[in-house]
């Protein structure tokens, strides 16, 4: 999943913010260029699971491809597709030229988009144009996006307004402390994390998704937040881009060498997403899904939606708008593709007894079960 940071993003703000807003800028673009250039090397050394995870034909679906409905209601509205275009950047030009090809594209498609971390806005109002994205996305739903260190203050106050500004429908909340780690000046101390999203389920004027980085959050925890009133709980976790190594890129060598170290760490969102069986419907898969038939193998688990954003970063810098429309079509083709082939006459169809789970995939599942003693 590639979500663009800004954890020590206001750390020395000087009175102007000048010098700084252009350090922000400077890695946010370099976030950019890492992304887009050097996407094999920051991927991560484990796979997603997907692949053990297979449709089962149906010869006979009776059914016409005029039939089949892949529309699904989210935050409200009703959208095209069970895809999301994930939270990814902001804070440097391309990053906001990105933005908004990205919601012209999802606007097109009527999909929902999601922003990259809002915090400097908190601090840099002028950066505003950067993730105002509304004018472009007029009719889909806009995920806001901040980290969750970021909420554990008392008063959001400021946050929330800024929500409205941006015409929101959601504040997405990133946990990202493995990247943190590794990120020059990033945060390290994420004590009262859970007791700040509590609060801020209970005062955010917006519903509120929970999602990781990349590394995937453990089932009971998804439980958990779940049960305290987060809306969705997006898994993103291990198989796509790893944060870690993207920071690692940006370090001196001897930084970049411990940080080559969780090349193969984090939970495969597969997997996990197996694991929450009754959570079914109020959990997004994000993270490692790479194509139109992931996305359909994590409904069948029991996600609500699946986000991509690798893929659309690449797709957006190289070839603009019309490339990622493209990649959005030809995901659509895939999703109504297997529907038909599966006999699913809409998305509800879609479900775990239209799949077989290759046996290492079962074992998988059930080792992380054990682990949290499901």
């Amino acid at each position: 999943m590639v979500t663009v940071s800004t954890s020590s993003a206001n750390k020395n703000l000087n009175s102007s913010g000048t010098s700084d807003q252009l350090d922000i800028s400077d890695r946010k673009q370099s976030h950019l260029d890492i992304c887009h250039t050097d996407a094999a090397s920051i991927q991560s050394g484990i796979v997603s699971g997907f692949e053990g995870v297979h449709f089962i034909h149906d010869a006979l679906p009776e059914l016409s491809m005029e039939d089949i409905d892949s529309s699904c209601e989210f935050l409200g509205q009703r959208v095209s597709l069970p895809l999301f275009i994930s939270c990814m950047t902001g804070g440097s030009a391309q990053g906001m030229t990105a933005n908004r090809k990205l919601a012209e594209a999802a606007e097109a498609k009527n999909i929902p988009v999601g922003l990259g971390s809002i915090r400097v806005l908190l601090e840099q109002e002028n950066l505003f144009e950067h993730f105002h994205i509304k004018p472009y996305a007029p009719h889909v739903p806009i995920l806001a996006n901040i980290g969750a260190v970021q909420v554990r203050g008392d008063d959001n106050t400021k946050l929330y307004k800024l929500l409205e500004k941006l015409q929101a429908h959601a504040l997405v909340i990133h946990l990202n402390p493995g990247q943190e780690l590794f990120q020059p000046g990033g945060d390290t101390d994420f004590r009262g994390l859970l007791g700040a999203i509590q609060q801020t389920v209970k005062t955010c004027p917006l519903p509120v998704i929970v999602k990781e980085t990349g590394f995937g959050i453990r089932p009971h925890q998804i439980k958990t937040l779940l049960n305290m009133g987060v809306k969705y709980v997006d898994i993103a976790g291990a198989g796509g881009t790893n944060w870690v190594l993207v920071e690692a890129q940006r370090l001196n060598k001897n930084e970049e060498q411990l940080a080559n170290e969780f090349t193969d760490w984090g939970l495969p969102t597969a997997y996990v997403l197996d694991s929450v069986g009754s959570m079914s419907g109020r959990v997004l898969a994000s993270g490692g899904l790479k194509s139109g038939m992931d996305l359909m193998k994590s409904i069948a688990l029991g996600s609500k939606m699946g986000g991509l954003a690798g893929i659309f970063i690449r797709d957006v810098l190289s070839g603009g708008v019309e490339a990622v429309i493209r990649r959005i079509e030809g995901i659509e083709k895939v999703i109504r593709s297997v529907m038909l082939l599966t006999s699913s006459k809409t998305l509800k169809d879609v479900t775990a007894d239209k799949i077989w789970r290759e046996t290492s995939f079962i074992s998988n599942v059930e080792q992380i079960k054990k682990a949290e003693g499901m």
